[in-house]
């Protein structure tokens, strides 16, 4: 059973929202991922938020851009943590989609990452369910470790190179 639904309103959100489900992978968390328009097909998506407690989704991660209401909608009827990528647009460089996410009405929450934002929407939905689950909490960890060592590694390749030889 999925731990975490992962959906969009088109396929070409696809890149980023891959981005999460190499997240939830990596850390050994099961994912459900569909595509699914809130406005092209609304009674699709009804039975999809619907379900989704149903289904064992603890966290629902929705990107969406330019209205951007898939989030918003999944919101309001999952009674569990939403997690909303804003998608970059071409006519306003993703701001819409931004704006449509954060501005949910009192009572409707969605936790909104950065546009395009969706490793940070897997490693907090990862977050959000290790707060009851102390193996994941471990990953976790060593995840943020691997982090540290990375920036290190790549200080320690410029002190030797430098800039210029990077």
């Amino acid at each position: 059973m999925a731990q975490v639904g992962i959906v969009m309103g088109s396929d070409s959100d696809m890149p980023v929202m891959a981005k999460a489900a190499d997240i939830l992978e990596e850390l050994g968390i099961s994912y459900e991922m569909h595509i699914i328009s809130a406005h092209r097909e609304p009674q699709e998506f009804f039975d999809y938020a619907n379900s989704a407690e149903e289904k064992g989704y603890k966290v629902i991660i929705a990107g969406a851009g330019m209205a951007a209401h898939l989030p918003g909608m999944c919101a309001a009827i999952f009674p569990l943590p939403v997690i909303g990528i804003p998608m970059h647009t071409t006519s306003l460089g993703g701001r819409d989609s931004l704006y449509s996410i954060v501005q949910m009405p009192t009572g409707i929450p969605v936790a909104t990452v950065a546009i395009n934002g969706g490793a940070n929407a897997g490693i907090l939905a990862a977050k959000i369910l290790a707060t009851s689950d102390p193996e994941l909490l471990k990953r976790l960890k060593d995840y943020s470790a691997s982090l540290k060592e990375s920036v290190i590694a790549k200080d320690e390749k410029l002190s030797k190179v430098g800039y210029k030889n990077y």
